[in-house]
């Protein structure tokens, strides 16, 4: 009898010391945690990771930045996914910085319409783009606008941003899995330019008939949060892109003005005096974006007389381009993927009345490469565009970025193009041709196209400072000066620029705003902000019509297999017990 006292004695004296050791250990994580911080993300993709760019920037914080997120309400359930996710992401944000708080708003919480309305307007006025969705209520379908973005103020200043990224002819639950993929890079990057106050200088150039200013205006605009945008004109000024300084021991030093420049479809012959100075630009490290047209074809006589023809247009690039590693071909591309147009097919009144139909010199790209400057963007459109072969020295690395639908059709030029080919079905026996390339990314050692082509005197001269070859750089190359242009639109007598690649005539939004964007970001070394962009996380969506099919068993499971688990776990609760004390 004593010895089974003292047994339940032990026991009890056991089981309170682990009781006690355990409270001490829980205090002591705890008290380490408030001094040591980590997170642990047992994910396979690290959803709920920040990148070690997005972790510093946010260390370099130095004021509250506010979010008000429009995602509250009674939405369906991919929208309460995607507010659930931003609400996750800004708590992941707010781990490493104190200066990140956020609100959730219901714009629609006003009982009166008339107040509904003022709200909806004041956010489409401060740049939130409204979207309608069907929601299923007690008295049917009934629709409902909502704001999937947020407005983001820092220091005074307030952006907003779009958390909804949107692609055309994408599954809605696809839409939402690249929505919640592209939050961090959206977050951080409204962060980044509100806080961004030292922006390294990017050039256009003109001269050579380039786009004119109203023309880019957009994309200017936009780029202008990231960086200092100029334009400059070549003209045989060697110094127009570098200055050559001379140092105290009589050498010269050259140093390029800007970090990057953009070349937007230009028309007229390049001199070799210009060529030179925007190789030296490159031999010096600095960037190119080539928009480039080598096929010559408007519109606007097409428009004019229903038939016009394309030429090739050879401003003498192709030497230049071709030593960069690319070769830009002297024909179209027709695609049966391409953009709509209106056509005139009858009158009502005194009303012309329009019909769409596919352009298929204008193919609409969509992109399958999964490098940071195409992933996941929206569908591109193009006007004329050319294909581009990869050629030259193994030492340069080529990425297609871009490239038609496998339903292409190759015309050599000179092609006679036709209105008339709206009023026929396409035979995809005649768009049999393999996709072609459209946009390369080029990557590592460049020669100078002028290697061993100048004399001594000039090239060995110390004020020209002559490079002879750069061992890494980049440049990105466009068959279409077009993919950069914005559409006008008349407005109190002048033309006003729309958003880049916003079509007025079929009202959509394509994604060359962000394509471009992100090649000047990528081109500038911008790489935190890309390897944010780039991240991919799987879709993991239900088989809808495999849980319909197995919706008893998956009921059963879920009803009876909580309890079948208590029970077994009584059960063996009792059998240990009864073991342990039946001693």
């Amino acid at each position: 009898m004593e010895t089974s006292q003292k047994t339940k004695t032990d026991i009890r004296r056991n089981n309170i010391t682990q009781l006690v050791l355990a409270l001490i250990i829980i205090v002591l994580i705890n008290i380490i945690g408030s001094f040591i911080y980590t997170r642990l993300d047992l994910t396979t993709e690290k959803r709920y990771s920040l990148s070690a760019s997005t972790k510093k920037m946010l260390r370099e914080t130095d004021d509250i930045v506010y979010f008000k997120v429009y995602l509250d309400g009674d939405f369906p359930a991919g929208f309460k996914m995607l507010a659930k996710s931003t609400r996750e992401m800004l708590d992941e944000f707010r781990a490493y910085s104190d200066n990140i708080e956020y609100e959730f708003i219901n714009p629609s919480s006003a009982a009166n319409a008339k107040t509904r309305s003022e709200v909806y307007e004041r956010l489409i006025q401060a740049g939130l783009e409204p979207t309608d969705i069907n929601v299923r209520t007690k008295e049917g379908q009934q629709q409902q606008r909502i704001f999937p973005g947020a407005l983001v103020s820092y220091k005074g200043r307030e952006i907003p941003i779009s958390l909804l990224a949107d692609q055309l002819g994408a599954l809605p639950d696809a839409i939402i899995n690249n929505s919640t993929q592209a939050l961090e890079y959206n977050i951080s990057n409204a962060i980044r330019k509100l806080s961004n106050t030292n922006k390294p200088k990017i050039a256009f150039t003109y001269g050579h008939g380039e786009l004119p200013l109203i023309e880019t205006a957009d994309i200017i605009n936009s780029l202008n949060d990231y960086y200092n945008v100029e334009r400059v004109k070549i003209s045989g000024n060697v110094n127009a892109l570098t200055d050559r300084k001379e140092n105290e021991d009589g050498s010269f030093s050259i140093v390029n003005k800007y970090k990057a420049i953009v070349v937007a479809k230009p028309d007229s012959v390049y001199s070799e005096k210009d060529k030179f100075i925007i190789d030296q630009f490159i031999m010096q490290g600095g960037k190119v974006l080539w928009l480039v047209d080598p096929v010559f074809a408007t519109m606007d006589s097409l428009q004019k007389s229903g038939n016009t023809i394309g030429i090739t247009q050879d401003i003498n690039l192709n030497d230049q381009l071709y030593k960069y590693g690319v070769r830009l071909n002297s024909n179209l591309l027709m695609d049966i993927n391409a953009l709509q147009i209106p056509m005139i097919t009858g009158q009502v009144g005194n009303q012309p009345q329009f019909t769409f139909f596919p352009w298929y010199y204008f193919p609409v790209l969509t992109s399958t490469s999964r490098h940071p400057v195409v992933n996941n963007l929206n569908a591109i459109k193009t006007e004329f565009i050319s294909s581009i072969d990869t050629v030259g020295s193994p030492a340069i690395r080529k990425t297609i970025l871009l490239k038609t639908s496998k339903y292409t059709r190759i015309a050599p030029t000179p092609v006679m193009i036709s209105l008339g080919l709206l009023s026929k079905d396409p035979d995809p026996r005649d768009y049999s041709d393999p996709p072609q390339a459209v946009a390369v990314l080029l990557e590592g050692q460049f020669e100078s196209l002028f290697k061993n082509r100048l004399t001594n005197e000039i090239s060995q001269a110390p004020e020209m400072g002559f490079t002879e070859k750069i061992a890494n750089n980049r440049m990105i190359v466009i068959s279409d000066g077009d993919i950069i242009k914005n559409q006008l639109q008349m407005s109190n007598g002048s033309y006003v620029p729309l958003p880049l690649g916003y079509d007025r005539h079929t009202r959509q939004t394509f994604g060359n705003k962000d394509l471009i964007l992100n090649c000047v970001n990528y081109l500038c070394d911008d790489t935190g902000l890309m390897s944010v962009r780039s991240r991919e996380l799987k879709l993991r969506a239900l088989d809808t019509t495999k849980a319909r099919n197995q919706l008893l068993m998956w009921q059963l499971i879920n009803i009876l297999a909580p309890i079948l688990l208590v029970v077994i776990f009584g059960i063996l609760q009792l059998a240990i017990r009864k073991r342990k004390y039946a001693r």
